[in-house]
């Protein structure tokens, strides 16, 4: 028999407040509740309080505002592309991607995208493939693969994707990338590649595959991306 595990007091009211934030009570870009009167209601000190708040700070799930007080926080285009957009130039500079949607459409999932978005194997998914410029040319070929029971509709609207999805999936359907977990292997240009990417046949590309949850760790997405690496490199700070 297992023991409970002990967890801080103030672990636990940051697990709370996460929860209310996941449920939708506090939206995106919304102020919470002043320190004193989220401590008031949990019955514990601003110093607990403050600490369970801290921890989503750390998490980027809030953002404290000096005077002002502690909101929910949003992906507009510019976080989203910092925090999540790794692929820089060599030189360690940034680089704006223009995304060309090739393909969006409504179909069954496969057994590999199922495990990833944790559905069930033949449920409907919406498959975006786009392919992303960096300075002027192709440089990532990309499926994105999100579960159209959660998403319903995005495979025909809105019309025009934005460059940043993440933005979308908060702003219309108030689902929030929390975390992300990457996994990257090399591989060689094939077909789609050398069509899309202007790659050469078997040059040598980077292979992404992310899976994106939420604030309750459910998975949001699956995206694989392949990147040209003659004038780019995946970043990560450690």
């Amino acid at each position: 028999m297992k023991s409970a595990v002990f967890q801080p007091l103030y672990l636990q009211i940051s697990q709370l407040l996460l929860e209310r934030i996941a449920s939708g009570e506090w939206p995106a870009g919304t102020y919470i509740p002043s320190e004193a009167s989220l401590a008031d209601s949990y019955n514990v000190s601003i110093g607990t309080l403050r600490k369970a708040l801290n921890e989503l700070v750390s998490n980027n799930v809030v953002i404290r505002y000096q005077g002002k007080g502690t909101v929910v926080a949003a992906h507009d285009s510019d976080s989203a592309l910092f925090r999540f957009f790794n692929i820089l130039r060599e030189n360690g500079e940034r680089s704006l991607p223009l995304s060309r949607v090739l393909a969006r459409h409504l179909r069954t999932a496969s057994e590999e995208e199922a495990l990833a978005l944790d559905i069930e194997p033949g449920s409907k998914l919406i498959h975006i493939w786009r392919v992303r410029d960096l300075d002027g040319a192709p440089a990532i070929l990309e499926h994105v693969y999100i579960d159209a029971a959660r998403f319903p509709g995005m495979d025909r609207e809105p019309d025009i994707l934005p460059n940043t999805l993440y933005q979308l999936y908060q702003q219309k359907y108030a689902c929030t990338v929390a975390n992300a977990h990457e996994q990257i292997k090399a591989v060689n240009a094939g077909p789609d590649e050398v069509l899309h990417l202007e790659a050469e046949e078997g040059e040598a590309l980077l292979r992404i595959y992310r899976i994106a949850r939420d604030f309750q760790d459910k998975a949001m997405e699956y995206r694989v991306s392949t990147v040209m690496t003659r004038h780019h490199a995946y970043f990560n700070q450690l």
